[in-house]
């Protein structure tokens, strides 16, 4: 398949649309078939229908003549949680992320501020959620963080070099990763879920628990219970918990809790998870928790309970664009290319003067 063929295919799959379905936005000025020909190559569409499709597709019709700098083989990506999704749903946001990485990539080239990352927990060995907990912490010592919160947690992973990409879904998805290239680490992020901070930097965490930990010998289940352990972990140190509530409690306040929430950015929920794996709490004040958050239509929705101020950005690509603007390396025009927004438009919301 050549470039032309592929990113036709590409731009369709990111709309979500079927080849009948585009054809209906033409007005069925090319048939189905015609348009599965310009995907596979075996005809090459003249310069007016290019324009007409990348019209009704909102793209600019530069976008079909650029070539995928980042290959991605559907077959060996591991977003788990894809699964439970339609394949076209599934196409529509590998498709999203592919586009996004494409201009992300093009721009740390540009820029040169490329970050390729070698995984910092390839030696570690997990067997239990101990091995689990000596992994968070060695992460937090290697990476400087201490043992108080983290503040964006979005921010140090894409200083990291993690590609953090945020797409809208429906609510039976919250994230998802890959190493893509052997190289380039990719977290994936449900804007739906946004509306919850403590559980948007829980994902997060938890997909980079996917990245790094070495898990892919057990079964599905097990993974995702190592990979919330270390989200846990990551976000409320035992250290912490230590200095902040004592390693052995016979019980604790609602107000004790809601205030590490407000300062740590983790859901109480994800606390007392914590707490009784620590062996803090005991099982039963762990049940009695869990029975009270019931009674009260809390455990989907616990805003009641305070909430977490901190800010979560995804900030580096276009902190990235602005320098490559200001030193005159791009032109305007290219910059809202990368951006992905019609030119007037950038201009608004990104020149000053």
């Amino acid at each position: 398949m050549n470039a032309l063929a592929q990113r036709f295919k590409s731009a369709r799959e990111m709309k979500g649309l079927s080849l009948q379905e585009l054809s209906d936005l033409l007005d069925k000025s090319i048939s189905k078939q015609g348009l599965h020909k310009y995907e596979t190559g075996e005809v090459v569409p003249d310069h007016g229908m290019i324009k007409n499709i990348a019209t009704v597709l909102e793209l600019k019709p530069d976008y079909f003549y650029r070539e995928h700098v980042t290959n991605i083989d559907y077959d060996k990506v591991s977003y788990r949680k894809l699964a439970d999704l339609s394949k076209k749903e599934q196409h529509r946001i590998i498709e999203i992320t592919r586009d996004v990485l494409d201009r992300y990539l093009e721009l740390e080239n540009t820029t040169g501020k490329s970050i390729y990352l070698s995984n910092p927990l390839s030696d570690f060995s997990i067997k239990s959620y101990e091995d689990v907990e000596m992994a968070a912490k060695y992460l937090r010592e290697i990476w400087e963080l201490g043992s108080g919160p983290i503040y964006n947690v979005l921010e140090l992973l894409e200083g990291k070099g993690f590609k953090i990409i945020e797409f809208s879904s429906d609510d039976s998805i919250d994230g998802i990763s890959a190493w893509i290239q052997d190289k380039i680490p990719v977290i994936g992020l449900n804007l739906r879920r946004r509306v919850d901070l403590t559980r948007y930097r829980f994902t997060t965490l938890h997909e980079l628990a996917h990245l790094l930990l070495n898990i892919e010998e057990y079964p599905v289940k097990d993974q995702e219970k190592f990979c919330n352990y270390f989200a846990g972990a990551m976000l409320l140190p035992k250290h912490a918990i230590e200095v902040e509530l004592g390693l052995k409690r016979k019980r604790i306040s609602l107000q004790e809790l809601v205030s590490i929430k407000k300062q740590y950015g983790i859901s109480v929920q994800a606390i007392v998870y914590r707490l009784k794996d620590l062996r803090v709490i005991t099982q039963t004040s762990y049940a009695n928790f869990f029975r009270y958050m019931s009674a009260n239509n809390m455990r989907k929705d616990e805003s009641k309970l305070g909430k977490y101020g901190g800010e979560e950005e995804v900030l580096r690509f276009d902190h990235l664009l602005g320098q490559a603007l200001i030193e005159e390396r791009i032109s305007v025009s290219k910059a809202a290319a990368l951006k992905n927004l019609p030119l007037n438009l950038f201009r608004k919301e990104f020149i000053l003067g």
